[in-house]
């Protein structure tokens, strides 16, 4: 494994959503402990604190199957406890950091935007924006990582686009 560096990991990854406004996105970001409904991850519930209020606590895991080719592959429930920092319905923006964890994460914090796209005047769809500072992650590089996030990303504009064709 190449060497890696101590410098913090930084990251900005946007998608656009060209048919769903703001107001029709903003409501996947805003429902913090239901994570699992907008990205590959198996699970996300709440554990303690105020719905929508700094504090808030979720868990998150996800089972990955180690060396999936091997003839005895093993499975492993990768988890992460996450703390909302803040969160603004105005500004459709909101951050939280990731505590305990067993997936490497020393720190990060993340930023998560929902900005409107206008053309000729008119909003015509959104921006999801996904920005990130964090320690190097044991196993990971940061061309690796920022893939894996733009993957997560894709996956959630997709979901958010059909519920929002759906509902109208």
């Amino acid at each position: 494994m190449g060497q890696q560096s101590n410098d913090l990991w930084e990251g900005k990854l946007t998608v656009e959503l060209t048919t769903t406004a703001p107001e029709q996105a903003w409501p996947a970001l805003e429902d913090f402990c239901n994570l699992h409904k907008w990205i590959p991850i198996n699970t996300c519930y709440y554990l303690e604190g105020v719905e929508g209020q700094p504090g808030l606590i979720r868990y998150c895991s996800s089972e990955v199957v180690e060396d999936a080719a091997a003839v005895e592959s093993e499975t492993t429930v990768k988890w992460a406890k996450e703390k909302l920092l803040a969160m603004d319905p105005v500004r459709r923006c909101l951050s939280y950091e990731i505590g305990e964890n067993n997936m490497g994460f020393k720190s990060y914090v993340a930023t998560m935007k929902v900005i409107p796209v206008d053309g000729e005047g008119e909003s015509v769809g959104c921006l999801i924006e996904w920005g990130f500072v964090c320690d190097p992650v044991e196993g990971w590089s940061i061309q690796d990582f920022s893939s894996y996030i733009e993957y997560c990303l894709q996956f959630m504009a997709n979901k958010i686009e059909v519920e929002a064709s759906l509902t109208g």
